[in-house]
């Protein structure tokens, strides 16, 4: 694991500086050096994406976290029709028209449905990463594919639930394990206001007060992992998890200090995740069904892309909010491929 790891951090400085030169973003370099140096290409290193998984998933944890202390709770409870308005037309319109795709080429319903809502979902770390890159953050459209893409976290969350269910081996009907997941995203978030209310001041005071930065360093390091594992164990996203915490730090006195102790761990674990996401790309497929690939691929981003634009014009806003909106969600994300290993696990594909 240890040599793994050092040739990926050293192979990701050189490809990273070499990106930067001419002009590309870094997220491409890191699927590059996935692609370059997992088992399907060179093959120097064949472990990593299945030893490693918990570690490469924390920097999407720890880039929600940083979102969610930009995106504090009155600014999310002022965005609420975007969340749950925009949010579940996106995933209902798209999941239909996809379902209705794969049906028509002889997929079940049910199985079609799961696969549609699954191609629905974007990728909530690259358009994260690429939106706060930018600065586009806040812009109309970084609105809108935030707030999609935080109601996208939550039905990724149930479409796991829901596999097994739609599988017969939960022991539980939709209807109950349905509402028994949006009670645990509930009581989660109930526990983490108590605990930024009454709690967590007085302790960042504390440790604030003997100033000593390895402290402070060390209490953000701990808040973020301790709430992803909170969300773990109650079977929910950990990123969602991490994203609720950061929000109801937001308006804490020391975000700003939180925010930037937590940027190096953020981006070195992101560049993880997405090294991994690029040992996942097989060159022989592409090579033997290329064509094939790239016309679906591009299909997808019309269908997605067309959607989300044309909602987000119909709520009135601007055609280059609605374009700028639609290019960011119009891509498929590394959920599907979780999916599908669920999917196959419980034999359904």
């Amino acid at each position: 694991m240890f040599t793994d790891l050092l040739f990926i951090l050293a192979a990701s400085l050189v490809v990273i500086a070499l990106f930067r030169r001419i002009g590309l973003p870094p997220i491409l370099g890191y699927l590059c050096v996935g692609l370059l140096c997992g088992p399907n290409a060179f093959g120097w290193i064949s472990n990593f994406s299945v030893d490693q998984p918990y570690l490469a998933e924390m920097g999407v944890v720890f880039l929600l976290f940083t979102l969610g202390l930009e995106f504090s709770l009155p600014r999310m409870l002022a965005m609420r029709h975007l969340v749950f308005g925009l949010g579940s037309l996106q995933v209902l319109a798209c999941g239909l028209v996809l379902a209705a795709g794969m049906t028509a080429f002889g997929l079940a319903p049910l199985l079609a449905l799961l696969l549609g809502c699954g191609l629905a979902l974007s990728s909530t770390a690259i358009v994260s990463k690429e939106l706060t890159s930018l600065g586009e953050i806040f812009t109309p459209h970084g609105r809108n594919a935030i707030a999609v893409l935080l109601f996208q976290d939550l039905v990724a969350v149930l479409l796991l639930t829901l596999v097994p269910v739609f599988a017969g081996q939960s022991g539980q009907d939709w209807y109950i394990a349905l509402p028994l997941t949006l009670g645990k995203t509930v009581l989660l978030f109930a526990g983490l206001m108590i605990a930024s209310r009454w709690v967590l001041p007085k302790l960042f005071h504390e440790v604030a007060g003997a100033r000593s930065p390895e402290l402070f360093v060390l209490l953000a390091l701990v808040l973020v992992m301790l709430t992803a594992w909170l969300t773990h164990l109650l079977g929910l996203s950990m990123a969602l998890g991490a994203f609720l915490a950061g929000m109801l730090l937001g308006e804490s006195h020391y975000r700003h200090q939180i925010e930037a102790d937590i940027r190096p761990f953020r981006d070195v674990l992101l560049g993880l995740f997405f090294v991994s996401v690029g040992m996942l790309i097989d060159l022989q497929l592409f090579a033997s069904n290329g064509l094939l690939i790239a016309g679906l691929t591009v299909l997808l981003l019309c269908i997605k892309g067309s959607i989300a634009g044309v909602l987000v014009r119909l709520r009135g806003e601007s055609v280059e909010t609605a374009w700028r909106s639609a290019l960011a969600l119009a891509q498929g994300g590394e959920f599907f491929f979780a999916l599908l290993t669920q999917l196959l696990l419980f034999k359904l594909l």
